[in-house]
């Protein structure tokens, strides 16, 4: 049994309603364009995680508060990690929008 069943993760809102409460924070969506333009989070920056070695080009500053989403979360734990082996310092993986009630913007 896994010690952290029980463990309740965050919804996507309660995510989102957490980082538009932090000033300089970035939502990042590692999607495909395809995907991002059919809905995203708003405000979203739209980086696919087959492209995030330019991530420093994008978010240089490796503190901001980046929150990553894709559609089901595997990307978007990927991507979290990869971030934190590049050096950024306060990255949230937020899972992904299927599933999730969140107003997407297109």
């Amino acid at each position: 049994m896994n010690i952290f069943s029980n463990v309740r993760r965050k919804s996507l809102q309660e995510y989102i309603n957490e980082a538009r409460g932090r000033e300089g924070s970035i939502f990042l969506d590692v999607r495909t364009p395809e995907e991002y333009r059919d809905g995203h989070v708003e405000g979203s920056l739209n980086l696919p995680l087959h492209e995030l070695k330019k991530i420093e080009t994008l978010i240089p500053d490796k503190t901001s508060p980046v929150y990553v989403y894709c559609l089901s979360g595997a990307r978007s734990k990927r991507s979290a990690a990869l971030m934190g082996h590049m050096g950024y310092t306060d990255v949230t993986d937020m899972g992904g929008l299927l599933g999730q009630n969140v107003g997407l913007v297109k």
